[in-house]
């Protein structure tokens, strides 16, 4: 096969599909351009996600009539001008490719009034080709009209999800910009109707707006410098983590990027309180000198290098860690706990629904553990036999322990982890078999949820349903939990569908129930089992030890730590130096 040159056109839509890959990348390409352009008010408006309609409107600097033909052209910028200037870009777009790109597969018209200027101009543009500018009316500033994305490209337009998902895709677009520029106001509409309103505040009351109270109250304020860097922003505390990484914001420079390297480092930063299966939540701000970071490295700008990257990473994980430090209370001595209630103060155990887990033991089973019963008889010989090989609940410890008599010894097990590896199996089974039995909520449980999770609910319908959820969507921000996998039926309806949305959202309904479904089924376990300071009653527990008895890899649970111990009378008689 020879070589040929590719005409200008399909090298155009080429370069489009590395810059533009649906209407939220359009979207966030132009709002770079107004914030660089000085814009201290910008007004977003949507039609059907974006695919048929993306408007930026601002009253930033405005174009003149004499660069308009260029706004449009391919590698023509205001930002830089020289290799000097691309080694050290302080502005959010700089290589000129954008609107080109946008130009060449979709109709834009460009309408902009320069500061100074009488009136302003507007250039029409349609797959590439370009219109002479004429006269039009608008306020300083510059409006940018993005109509049919994809209409020349019918192959690439085929390949958008539906309205509900490129409208939430561009939602979060939105909210990324917003988080990183909290001076500017901005606004969004979609279909006629808004959904943003977000006035100039300061940058802690526009993360509240956008994350909501419930992170603020539970975040810590950053701000540490040295050496010319400066990380600053809200880091959430270990109790407000994640099943998702869904509320993970790092900026350089006021840039959204997806960093490996900034990512280990918070990682590493949470790694000592923080489950690995969890995911925490930040809003991180990272400021250094431009000269100090590449920003050309990946078409859509996401991505960053550091000129010196493990100075960046340790700086990072120090900063972070030692907030996280100072948040910590260390436990109080023994001696320092009161060993009886204070006075006034009833202590009031908490309750708990059941477990849902089967009583496989009667009160006779349970007392032939023992000798000298109620009447005072020992129990026969062939009884004390059957004794199981976890043996019989005789208590609970601080609400997270279940502490166990048999043969050996004592046996101590942590009962979250364990009704965690049952549950986890239970899922397993009913999956593969393709039999998820089902609860249905007398109540539906509702909840406000993320475009994206209200546009996942929507799509993916059969996926949730063939995991044993029915979650409704109710209202564009409000999805209703209708039942959930009967193995889950105690516990957080919320949690547990959240998890399930994030799951199939990031790695597709196919992945999430393939070679995802371990991963997924874990995170569900988890948060279907028995928490921590949840009061259980002996059957329960002896019905606990039951199934683990039943469930293969018992032993440990889904992250790889231990549900039980064994303690033997031996090793608790050289405890006490018994027969020394």
């Amino acid at each position: 096969m020879s070589i040929r040159v590719l005409p200008d056109l399909l090298i155009s839509q080429i370069a489009a599909g590395e810059v533009i890959e649906r209407p939220a990348s359009a979207l966030k390409e132009l709002l770079e351009n107004s914030l660089d352009a000085g814009a201290t008010r910008v007004a977003v408006d949507l039609a059907q996600g974006g695919t048929r309609l993306i408007r930026v409107s601002d009253n930033g600097c405005g174009i003149p009539e004499t660069d308009l033909a260029l706004a449009v052209a391919r590698h023509a910028t205001s930002k830089i001008s020289d290799l000097g200037d691309l080694a050290r870009v302080g502005t959010l777009g700089f290589r000129g490719e954008a609107l080109a790109s946008i130009a060449s597969v979709a109709r834009v018209q460009l309408t902009s009034r320069a500061r100074g200027e009488n009136h302003a101009w507007r250039l029409r543009t349609e797959g590439g080709d370009v219109m002479a500018p004429e006269p039009a009316a608008l306020a300083e500033g510059t409006s940018v009209e993005v109509a049919d994305l994809y209409f020349n490209t019918p192959a690439r337009r085929k390949f958008l999800k539906t309205d509900a998902t490129e409208y939430a895709h561009c939602d979060d677009a939105f909210r990324r910009i917003a988080l990183a520029h909290p001076a500017v106001h901005l606004s969004l509409t979609h279909n006629g109707r808004a959904q943003s309103n977000l006035l100039a505040t300061s940058p802690e009351r526009r993360i509240v707006a956008l994350l909501g109270e419930d992170f603020r109250a539970a975040a810590l304020a950053v701000d540490e410098r040295a050496g010319g860097l400066r990380l600053s922003g809200l880091a959430a505390l270990p109790a407000y983590s994640r099943g998702s990484r869904d509320a993970q914001f790092v900026y350089v420079n006021g840039r959204f990027v997806r960093d490996k390297l900034l990512g280990h480092a918070v990682r590493e930063a949470y790694r000592d309180v923080l489950h690995g299966d969890r995911h925490p939540a930040y809003v991180l701000f990272l400021e250094l000198d431009t000269a100090l970071v590449d920003v050309n490295v990946h078409p859509t700008k996401i991505e960053v290098r550091f000129r010196e990257p493990q100075a960046v990473h340790q700086f990072v994980f120090h900063a972070l860690e030692r907030a996280l430090a100072a948040s910590r209370v260390p436990p109080a001595r023994v001696q320092d706990r009161p060993a009886t209630p204070i006075p006034g103060r009833p202590f009031r155990p908490p309750t708990q629904e059941g477990l849902g887990l089967a009583v496989a033991q009667s009160a006779a089973a349970y007392g032939a553990l023992f000798t000298g019963a109620a009447n005072g008889v020992n129990e026969p010989a062939e009884q004390t036999r059957e004794i199981p090989p976890l043996g019989f609940a005789l208590a609970q410890l601080q609400g997270i322990y279940i502490l166990a008599q048999n043969r050996r010894g004592l046996v101590v097990v942590d009962m979250h982890a364990a009704h965690e590896r049952v549950v986890y199996e239970k899922l397993k089974a009913a999956l593969d078999a393709r039999v998820m039995p089902t609860q249905p909520l007398l109540v539906p449980v509702t909840f406000p949820a993320e475009r994206l999770e209200v546009a996942t609910a929507e799509e993916q319908a059969e996926a949730l349903r063939q995991l044993g959820f029915e979650i409704a969507v109710l209202s564009p921000t409000t999805l209703g939990v209708r039942s959930l996998p009967a193995l889950l039926a105690n516990g957080d309806a919320v949690a547990l569908a959240r998890a399930a949305l994030a799951d199939i959202r990031e790695f597709g309904a196919s992945q999430a129930l393939t070679s995802r479904r371990n991963e997924l089924l874990a995170t569900l376990a988890c948060h279907g089992a028995v928490r921590a300071n949840r009061v259980l009653t002996l059957p329960e527990m002896n019905a606990l030890l039951r199934e683990m008895e039943a469930t293969e890899r018992a032993d440990q649970c889904n992250h790889g730590r231990p549900t039980w111990f064994q303690v033997t009378l031996d090793e608790l008689d050289r405890m006490f130096m018994r027969g020394q």
